[in-house]
């Protein structure tokens, strides 16, 4: 990074004006094709799908029908600005340059896009949705405010305007890393409720549909607002400072292209449904949406794989910036077909019957057949968040040990596998049968609470992964931060003191089993797919949390000696007891209208599977803490050996010199008192 007083260039080879001419054109084309693009392929998109065409009944008429979605295009490309700028420019850019402020002033002003245009889209929506009669009585204000406050649809985008104002304002404001990773994870979640529009509580695979088209929307985001911020900033770069920004972009681009890809193929299965419906005009959108996907992935391995590296020449730096304009073209492509897929009906209806069964009334989806033994083995219900954390975290992790063993570096093979095992069996909890009947089964919905914060957290902790980090990702020298400075700041930050201390960690851990299971916490997971994925976060954080202090090697601000940590863990395992027996004894049903409703036929009754529950609580429960504290045991013998060990190196190195003072001092003692006597 050069500094901020050199003239950009300034360390590059001299180029040929019409060099120079050529490269800025370009980079300045790329976001107006972006744009063009964009709006061109929704406007043909909203033509073939029939998705701005006057309604039978109730038409708001065509600057509705037209402005709705044109006005969702603005969104989703003034959120790419927004999030893909600020998370860009944490691990890429250098705080306190010239090129970081750019990326918080792009960030601020694609948020302040993002503002109005949500603005708009909820007054769109409101319109489209119940035909008003639009005024400026009072009467419309009424039925606007109701819409606003009372709906879904309404608070959705109230929410989405109110966090796209907050941003701009923060964006603005703050330049320095923790205000800005701050503010980068307010944008993230500023589009998370955009994701809950994207498909109707009413219809089958509700769950399924929403989470894919949140991961979409942000790494979607990602990938789009990272590229424009690269070109962006590339006036305030040298040339080897841009390759290396590049560089470090095309990683989280990679990711991004993963994502997207896959959350995109469980998004459009559930809209397709079979292939022959791909001959409809939604699936000539989506194919038109797939293959700018798979040009997009084709550009980006060519031109990070064979041109970043190479951005100081001068015929190397236009064909770079060629391909750069040519992939935001497929990105405006991918854009505008994925609001006019929004628009447009799907060929296979998944909405659930018109007379639903109490199970498909509270969870959208048909009760499941009994589980059978066989079924813990074959039913799955895919959870796309946990799926990618442990996909990614398997990878990731063996990368990271393939680099430290062509280093010359060992690290033990058990940890690896216990790492890999962890991870293999969040992916069950998480997908397999234990999702697939824990909204049905109480006792299931405790045998995954168990696994969750006690099994795998056990198997994690001991495979270390923050010492691998720091071992394995490469240092930056130039001021800017990647994952290995990103990780170290958050293990040693004043927040991670607080809740890696011992009691903390141990009151969370137990403290949070009453609070949530005898509060509407544990009724908001069963009715909020949010509100789930926030039970399984909360238990495995925790869980890890408390099992790191007593037998991680990852860096903690403090650890109790060992005897503290087996009265610790034998009071937890008390209370932990303790709470499995209170359920049990529950006369009545938690959350009685959810357990007690669903009209299952098979199986103990809602009652007894409770019992059942909290006997798993009680006894199944005990089992990681029993092995904890066998394994608390054992590093505590190793320890008192390796400090014998130590004392015994130390007598040799001084030839038992301590031993001998001592027993000079024990004999003139006696000495003086032969004396004395």
């Amino acid at each position: 990074m050069i500094p901020t007083s050199a003239p950009p260039g300034a360390d590059a080879p001299r180029e040929a004006s019409g060099g120079v001419t050529s490269a800025r054109a370009l980079r300045a084309a790329g976001p107006g094709i972006l744009v063009v693009v964009a709006v061109a392929t929704l406007i043909w998109g909203l033509i073939v799908g029939g998705g701005a065409a006057p309604f039978a009944i109730g038409d708001p008429g065509p600057l509705v029908r037209w402005g709705l979605p044109t006005a969702t295009l603005v969104v989703n490309l003034a959120a790419a600005g927004m999030v893909g700028a600020l998370v860009t420019a944490l691990f890429t850019l250098k705080a306190g340059e010239r090129e970081f402020d750019a990326a918080l002033d792009m960030a601020s002003i694609s948020a302040a896009i993002f503002t109005v245009a949500a603005a708009v889209t909820g007054f769109f929506t409101f319109v489209n949705s119940f035909n008003p009669a639009v005024g400026l009585g009072p009467e419309f204000g009424s039925q606007l405010g109701r819409f606003l406050v009372e709906t879904e649809g309404g608070r959705t985008w109230l929410i989405t305007a109110v966090a796209g104002a907050a941003i701009t304002v923060l964006a603005f404001a703050v330049r320095s890393w923790t205000p800005t990773l701050l503010v980068a994870i307010l944008a993230i979640a500023a589009l998370v409720p955009m994701g809950t529009q994207g498909h109707s509580g009413e219809e089958a695979y509700h769950h399924e549909a929403v989470m894919a088209l949140i991961l979409h929307i942000i790494s979607a985001a990602i990938w789009l607002g990272g590229l424009l911020l690269m070109v962006a900033v590339r006036p305030l770069l040298s040339r080897p400072a841009l390759a290396t920004a590049m560089g470090r972009y095309s990683s989280m681009a990679l990711a991004a292209f993963v994502v997207v890809a896959v959350s995109g193929t469980v998004r459009a299965s559930i809209g397709v449904g079979a292939w022959e419906n791909l001959a409809s005009p939604y699936g000539a959108i989506l194919l038109v949406k797939v293959a700018a996907l798979i040009a997009l992935g084709v550009l980006g391995a060519l031109y990070r794989r064979t041109l970043i590296g190479r951005l100081g020449e001068d015929a190397s730096s236009r064909r770079f910036w060629g391909l750069v304009v040519l992939e935001l073209a497929f990105m405006g492509l991918a854009s505008g077909a994925a609001v006019a897929l929004a628009r447009t009906a799907p060929p296979t209806t998944a909405d659930l019957p018109p007379v639903r069964s109490p199970a498909e009334y509270l969870t959208g989806a048909a009760l499941p057949p009994e589980l059978t033994i066989d079924r813990w083995f074959t039913s799955w219900n895919l959870d796309l968040l946990w799926a990618f954390a442990a996909g990614f975290g398997i990878f990731l992790y063996v990368a990271g040990v393939l680099r430290l063993r062509r280093r010359g570096d060992r690290w033990p093979l058990y940890r690896t596998v216990l790492w890999i095992a962890g991870l293999a069996l969040l992916f069950w909890v998480t997908s397999g049968p234990v999702n697939a009947y824990q909204d049905y089964l109480f006792s299931v919905h405790m045998v995954g609470h168990m696994l969750l914060t006690m099994a795998i957290p056990l198997l994690l902790v001991v495979g270390a992964p923050v010492t691998l980090a720091a071992r394995a990702i490469r240092k930056r020298d130039d001021g800017t931060r990647g994952g290995r400075e990103w990780i170290l700041w958050a293990v040693h930050s004043p927040v991670a003191r607080v809740l890696t201390n011992p009691f903390v960690a141990a009151g969370l851990f137990v403290g949070s089993l009453w609070v949530f299971y005898f509060t509407d916490l544990f009724r908001w997971s069963l009715y909020d797919h949010l509100g789930h994925e926030w039970m399984i976060a909360h238990f495995l954080i925790t869980g890890y949390l408390f099992v790191l202090t007593l037998i991680g090697i990852d860096p903690v601000a403090y650890r109790l000696p060992y005897a503290g940590r087996l009265v610790m863990l034998i009071a937890v395992m008390a209370i932990h007891a303790f709470f499995g027996i209170a359920i049990m004894m529950q006369s009545g049903l938690m959350v009685s209208e959810w357990f007690g409703g669903m009209g299952r036929t098979w199986g103990a009754t809602p009652l007894e599977d409770q019992y059942i529950g909290g006997g798993v609580a009680w006894s199944i429960g005990e089992l990681p803490t029993l092995i904890l504290a066998i394994i608390v045991a054992i590093q505590w013998s190793r320890s008192d050996e390796r400090a014998q060990k130590r004392a015994d190196r130390h007598a040799d190195r001084t030839g038992d010199a301590e031993l001998e003072a001592y027993n000079a001092k024990l004999a003139a003692l006696a000495e003086r008192d032969a004396r004395n006597g």
